[in-house]
């Protein structure tokens, strides 16, 4: 990927009024026959492991876009920042991408925290976000592109399946997540739906930890102490996000927990949390997402390859094995946003927003996934997958069809 860390003609004044290191522009605001799109990824910090893939993704599928001559006769340019895992900068970089460089649409964000960070800044310049991850829902904004799944289209659907006789028969829960509003908002959401199946609060637990931690070993002899409780088949819930992922998975393993008898639904866990760890001890550890990268079909072998490609001609420095959700959904959104364009016949955010309506897309999933005029939430699919011993996920069960959204819940 070029190198494209970015410093604004006011960089000294920049840097004066704040604390925050923000990147700096190289290139002019337009240069003619070229559209812009900018990218809000951490490529440092504790979500860089994961975000950091998504900004080579998404000049992947822009590289797919010129190679067909561009969108609308204009060459598609991705701008790569770095807001460093640190939420404010999301905002101020935002900011920056939509004013001084015009960007015709942002990509961006993992965490809850840094959407909300940015959702103030793009209705305030009535811009475009495209947001590539499944995520608490309650939320409708005409300036945010919803790429993924709310609970009902994804958390929902695979407590569901381990509650049901084809899953372990789950009657009570321990939930464990990093302190913040998506894993707060989701647990609100499951202990309302928990209630309307008849199961009461003494069935569930529910803790909380900073961002980044890393140890787990107090927490997961509590989960042992829960599992070794009556009252029935007991499962975890996990929403604990970024580097303290395979953390949690380490001490999992450490302390001899087999999946198999005390299950773990990792609400955030993707291929690359895998990386570098024995999944042997963790085969039946759960996830669910709208893509898996097990996921059967031509579609998902071609971006398969064409992600491994990429990784040798960039020198992008991530595996060319991997690809996770997220990255399926930022190439989606970018393909999304190229046909809303072309739809409009034009980059102004109030056409493309409007040529949404109707819009479809065959993505890697292998679902055909839609949008409608009554939101910009985008149907799509549904896996549930299961750790093999191959530090990936074989898919488990998958959705018929693609579930319509629903933004807001009946059980929050």
């Amino acid at each position: 990927m070029p190198n494209q860390s970015l410093v604004t003609r006011r960089t000294a004044l920049a840097a004066a009024a704040s604390s925050l290191a923000l990147p700096a522009i190289i290139r002019p605001a337009r240069a003619a026959g070229t559209v812009k799109l900018g990218c809000l990824f951490s490529s440092s910090g504790t979500m860089a492991n994961l975000e950091g893939r998504l900004n080579y993704v998404a000049h992947m599928a822009a590289d797919e876009l010129n190679a067909k001559g561009g969108v609308l006769g204009r060459t598609v340019e991705v701008i790569t920042t770095n807001p460093a895992s640190d939420w404010p900068a999301y905002a101020q970089i935002g900011r920056q991408l939509l004013q001084e460089q015009k960007v015709a649409a942002l990509f961006g964000c993992w965490t809850s925290v840094s959407r909300k960070s940015v959702l103030p800044v793009v209705e305030q310049n009535d811009g475009l976000l495209f947001y590539p991850l499944h995520f608490e829902g309650e939320e409708n904004s005409k300036n945010v592109v919803y790429l993924n799944s709310p609970p009902a289209s994804s958390v929902l659907p695979a407590v569901d399946y381990l509650m049901g006789p084809d899953g372990v028969g789950a009657k009570r829960f321990f939930m464990l997540g990093t302190d913040y509003v998506w894993p707060r908002t989701i647990n609100k959401i499951l202990k309302g739906y928990w209630k309307t199946k008849g199961i009461t609060p003494a069935a569930w637990q529910e803790h909380y930890v900073p961002f980044g931690f890393s140890n787990f070993q107090t927490l997961v002899n509590a989960i042992r102490r829960f599992e070794s409780e009556g009252g029935g088949q007991p499962i975890v819930v996990l929403t604990v996000v970024g580097s303290s992922i395979p953390d949690f998975l380490r001490e999992y393993t450490n302390q001899k927990i087999k999946p198999t008898e005390m299950p773990v639904l990792g609400l955030d866990m993707v291929e690359a949390d895998l990386e570098g760890l024995n999944t042997e001890g963790l085969v039946g550890t759960l996830n669910c997402w709208a893509y898996l990268q097990n996921a059967p079909g031509p579609r998902n072998q071609a971006f398969l390859a064409d992600w491994a490609a990429y990784v040798k001609k960039s020198g992008a420095p991530y595996s060319p094995k991997t690809v996770i959700d997220p990255m399926a959904s930022t190439y989606d959104g970018v393909h999304i946003w190229a046909e809303a364009a072309k739809k409009a016949g034009s980059f102004d955010v109030p056409a493309v927003r409007k040529a949404f309506a109707g819009l479809s897309f065959d993505g890697p999933s292998g679902y055909t996934l839609t949008m409608t005029a009554a939101n910009n939430y985008v149907s799509r699919g549904v896996f549930i997958g299961s750790v093999n011993d191959k530090q990936g996920f074989d898919v488990l069960w998958q959705s018929k069809n693609t579930p319509k959204p629903v933004p807001f819940s009946p059980y929050s």
